[in-house]
C-alpha cells in the first residue's frame, strides 16, 4: 500500500518496528509547531481530545527570550503535557540559555527548528538555512545537552533549494548524531529558500517519504519521526511500520477531532470524548480565561472546525466567526453554536 494514498479507516496497528525511545518520551504521534496556530490556547483544546500525542509550542526564538524578555510566551497549562518547546536560533551560547529557562518552566523537550523557510526566518540566519551548517548545528545541540537535561532534539527537511542529495541529508544529520542528539523529525520535502512562500514550501516541494524510511535503515538507532502530509490513521499506521513516529500537521488543526480518531486507531483508547464531550470540558477553561481578560476569539479560533463533517458544523463557525470577535463575547456564543449543531450527540 502506498502510504501517502492510503484511505482513512478503522484499522488495528499491526506490524510495528519496536521503536526507539532514547529518553523515555512518546513520539508514537505528535502534533506539530505551528506558527499563529499551536498556542496554549489550542493545545489545551487538543489536550481534551487527546491524552496521549506529543504537543508543540509555536517556533520561539531565542531572541524574544533574552533580548525581548518575552518568557509569557513559554506559560501553559499543566494539563498540555507532555509538551515540547520548539527554538528558532544559531548562536550555541543563546539556545542553552533558552534550553536552561525551558527546563525550568518543565518542558518535557526542547526541539531545535532546522527546516522554517520564511524570509523573516533566513534573516535571522536560522530554520532550514542551518541545514547548509551541519557543524554549526551540532555545536547548538551540544551547548543545549551540556545545559539541560531534558531531551534535546532536531526538526529539519530532507534539504533546500539544490542541496537535496540523500547524501546532503546524510552529511547534515551524522555531525548532529554524533552530539548526542537521537531524535530527528523529518519534514519529508526539501525547502526552496528563495521563490516560494512558506506555505507554498509546504505543499509544492514532493513529499519523499522513502527518504525517511531510508534515514531510519541508516541509522537504526536514532529515533526518526516522519512529518509531512499525514491526512489519515492508516498512513499512520503504515508509517509506523518503517518509522518510530509520526508528526501530524494541519489535519490536525484544521480537523482537530481527528486526533480522537487517531487515539482509537494507532493507540488503543476506547474512552474517547465526543465532540460535545470536549465542548463541555473546554468550558471551564474558557470561563476562567474571560475572567482573566482573554478574548474570546484567542480561543474560539481554535476550535472552528471540531464538527466538520457533521449537520451544523458551517452554522457552528459562522456564530463563532462572528458573534466571538465583539468585545463583551462571552460564554453564551459557544452555548449558541453548539445549539446549532445537529451531531447525535456526538
Amino acid at each position: 500500500m502506498n502510504p501517502q494514498t492510503a484511505h482513512s479507516a478503522t484499522i488495528a496497528p499491526v506490524n510495528r518496528i519496536t521503536p526507539v525511545r532514547p529518553d523515555g518520551v512518546d513520539r508514537t504521534v505528535s502534533v506539530a509547531p505551528m506558527m499563529g496556530w499551536t498556542d496554549r490556547h489550542d493545545r489545551y483544546f487538543l489536550r481534551l481530545i487527546s491524552p496521549n500525542a506529543l504537543l508543540y509550542t509555536v517556533m520561539i526564538t531565542t531572541g524574544a527570550l533574552i533580548y525581548g524578555k518575552k518568557l509569557h510566551v513559554l506559560d501553559y497549562s499543566p494539563e498540555e503535557h507532555p509538551i515540547a518547546l520548539q527554538l528558532g536560533g544559531s548562536e550555541p551560547k543563546d539556545l542553552a540559555t533558552c534550553a536552561k529557562i525551558a527546563a525550568e518552566y518543565g518542558y518535557d523537550e526542547i526541539n531545535l527548528n532546522c527546516g522554517c523557510p520564511s524570509d523573516r526566518v533566513q534573516r535571522g540566519q536560522f530554520g532550514a538555512c542551518l541545514m547548509a551548517s551541519p557543524a554549526l548545528v551540532a555545536d547548538c545541540i551540544d551547548a543545549m545537552k551540556q545545559a539541560v537535561d531534558i531531551p534535546v532534539t532536531v526538526k529539519t527537511r530532507i534539504g533546500i533549494d539544490e542541496q537535496d542529495s540523500y547524501q546532503f541529508l546524510l552529511d547534515f544529520v551524522g555531525p548532529i548524531a554524533e552530539k548526542g542528539c537521537r531524535t530527528f523529525i523529518i519534514h519529508a520535502r526539501k525547502a526552496w529558500l528563495n521563490g516560494l512562500s512558506p506555505a507554498e514550501n509546504r505543499t509544492i516541494p514532493p513529499l519523499k517519504w522513502e527518504t525517511a524510511y531510508r534515514l531510519k535503515q541508516d541509522f537504526p538507532q536514532l529515533e526518526i519521526i516522519l512529518n509531512g502530509g499525514i491526512k489519515t490513521t492508516a498512513q499512520i499506521n503504515d508509517a509506523l511500520q518503517h518509522l518510530d513516529g509520526v508528526m501530524v500537521g494541519r489535519e490536525a488543526y484544521q480537523n482537530p477531532y481527528f486526533l480522537a480518531q487517531v487515539e482509537r486507531d494507532v493507540f488503543g483508547t476506547t474512552d474517547v470524548r465526543s465532540r460535545r464531550g470536549v465542548v463541555d470540558a473546554l468550558m471551564p477553561y474558557v470561563e476562567k480565561n474571560l475572567q482573566n481578560g482573554t478574548p474570546l476569539k484567542d480561543i474560539s479560533r481554535h476550535i472552528l472546525g471540531l464538527f466538520q463533517g457533521m449537520g451544523g458544523a458551517r452554522r457552528w463557525r459562522q456564530i463563532l466567526s462572528s458573534e466571538a470577535y465583539k468585545p463583551a463575547a462571552g460564554m453564551d456564543v459557544i452555548r449558541a453554536a453548539l445549539a446549532a449543531v445537529d451531531d447525535g450527540g456526538s
